[in-house]
């Protein structure tokens, strides 16, 4: 090779090299990214044999990635899906000391490059394994080259070994040149830091995935009324997304999303709930209309029970009386007094139930809790005062659920202090969307919903989505403090209503229940005994 044609080969090796770090550096599969390493390591030495080894966790032992070999046909490891049988290579002998008997754990050791022209000849390491193997496949293993992968801090992360390198022009098996070795130690590093810069990638963002789930954890803790509702909402809503990709008709049918956006919006469903955490307890956990520290309605219970008392104390009175008159007691007294525990009976059962909360109360019922204040009055240790006071009579008359208006909008400004929590994180580009799509999901197509009272085209396709999603694992849910999970046809028939007043997205409804994303979910996570039959040519009319 003249100057000329040296210079043209350098060249060529340096923009290659250059081309293959710009390649590892944009890879984002692992696997991928191993074999881009072992290929160009070829490339580069004509390598018949090579095998990629990665240092397990612990620091304990060289794991085989990748195992390639041109003339015994093996490929294994990395994405050919086939397993590498051999265990890994133990860095360290019995008494805790180097292992440097083997090559591969040698170069692990030390962070040296190992090259031998000839592994029959060589004194240094142990090559007996090697030569069991050429003795059962007739293969001969002559020229080795092994390079540690140190990454950027120079830590050993993983072992190259290259084995036979063949001449182009005679076939043979040659020595690795001292050429070759320096542009296998650059790929190696080269390859190494790309490794390390990917796990890192990958740990932080395995960091924030726990992150992200310890908070929703810690949500559905908080109340034991909540369940798993931060875990079900992204489940329904990457099944509802997964759908709205597959078909391929109506409005959304050119509709897709990267892997990015995918996960984009999965980590959204899971921070959607997150302003909750600000909620106070005693109001997520208002299981019933007089719930506070604890439920009121024991107290009022003790004044009907004392009603009864005075009832009976009264007639022993009147009884008394008589007697001291010479009079006998006839049955009126007794009749009087079984028909005024009797109503003091059936008027505690009935605040008993109106406690418990639902989802309508009628203004008759309402009516009821009133004069049953007024019929009543109580001695509250000297001072007579009304049977139920203004702030008893409140809660019992709430109309839907257990909550006052004030400390719905407590609850409901979970999703601003949502909004503004996310808001406030510093995301990667790929993620930015992720405080729209979580802080959508209260929002209505007719623009009543709430935060921001959004309409219809202000709202992306994913927050729609989730929208779907936290409604109907809302009204599937099992755990609610004032409910019991509702069947499914009585949830879809409900989320119907909501499609046809446009509060939730009409088109995504009907893929909903066309391509069976609500039976899907229900069938895994819903109660049994709430699946019935669903009229779904009536929902999507």
């Amino acid at each position: 090779m003249n100057h000329k044609e040296r210079c043209k080969y350098l060249e060529e090796r340096i923009k290659r090299l250059n081309l293959i770090g710009l390649a590892l550096s944009t890879e984002n599969d692992l696997d991928k990214l191993f074999e881009m390493i072992m290929d160009e390591a070829r490339h580069i030495t004509n390598a018949d044999g090579r095998t990629l080894y990665m240092k397990s966790e612990d620091g304990k032992v060289m794991d085989f990635k990748i195992v390639r070999n041109d003339s015994l046909k093996l490929i294994m490891g990395g994405t050919s899906g086939n397993d590498i049988p051999w265990p890994p290579m133990a860095l360290f002998d019995e008494a805790g000391n180097p292992n440097h008997k083997s090559v591969v754990a040698y170069a692990a050791n030390t962070g040296k490059t190992i090259n031998i022209d000839d592994a029959y000849k060589e004194e240094g390491f142990d090559f007996s394994g090697m030569k069991a193997v050429d003795k059962s496949t007739g293969y001969h293993s002559k020229s080795f080259l092994t390079v540690p992968l140190k990454n950027h801090e120079d830590e050993i992360i993983g072992v190259m070994q290259l084995i036979n390198s063949i001449n182009q022009d005679s076939g043979e098996t040659v020595s690795f040149s001292r050429e070759m070795q320096t542009e296998i130690e650059s790929l190696c590093s080269q390859g190494a830091v790309a490794l390390t810069n990917k796990r890192l990638v990958l740990e932080l963002k395995n960091l924030f995935e726990a992150f992200i789930r310890l908070i929703a954890t810690a949500i559905d803790e908080k109340s034991e009324y909540t369940g798993a509702h931060c875990e079900n909402v992204p489940r329904i809503t990457m099944m509802l997304a997964d759908a709205v990709e597959k078909i391929d008709y109506g409005k959304y049918k050119d509709f897709s999303m990267t892997e990015d956006e995918r996960y984009e919006l999965y980590l959204a469903g899971w921070l959607h709930d997150c302003g909750k955490v600000a909620t106070p307890p005693h109001v997520v956990d208002k299981g019933t209309k007089l719930e506070t520290i604890f439920d009121r309605i024991e107290i009022i219970k003790t004044r009907f029970e004392v009603l009864r008392r005075d009832a009976e104390i009264q007639l022993l009175k009147e009884q008394i009386e008589l007697v001291q008159e010479g009079k006998k007691a006839d049955g009126l007294h007794k009749e009087r007094l079984d028909k005024k525990i009797s109503e003091i009976d059936d008027d505690r059962a009935f605040i008993e139930k109106v406690n418990i909360g639902g989802e309508y109360m009628p203004k008759e019922d309402q009516d009821r809790v009133v004069n049953i204040s007024k019929k009543y009055n109580w001695n509250n240790n000297g001072s007579i005062e009304p049977f139920l006071n203004a702030n008893e009579i409140e809660n019992l008359c709430i109309a839907k659920g257990t909550l006052l208006p004030d400390e719905r909008e407590i609850i409901n400004d979970h999703i601003r202090i949502t909004i503004d929590m996310l808001e406030k994180l510093p995301y990667p580009k790929n993620l930015r969307n992720i405080p729209e799509f979580a802080g959508g999901h209260h929002e209505k197509l007719d623009g009543t919903g709430y935060p921001k009272g959004l309409k219809d085209k202000e709202m992306s396709v994913q927050a729609k989505m989730m929208a779907i999603a936290d409604i109907y694992e809302a009204l599937t849910a099992a755990d609610r403090p004032y409910k019991d999970g509702k069947k499914l046809s009585d949830a879809m028939r409900i989320m119907g209503y909501m499609k046809n007043d446009y509060h939730i997205d009409k088109d995504l409804f009907e893929i909903f229940v066309k391509e069976g994303v609500y039976k899907k979910y229900a069938n895994t996570y819903i109660a049994k005994n709430q699946i019935d039959k669903v009229d779904e040519a009536n929902l999507i009319k």
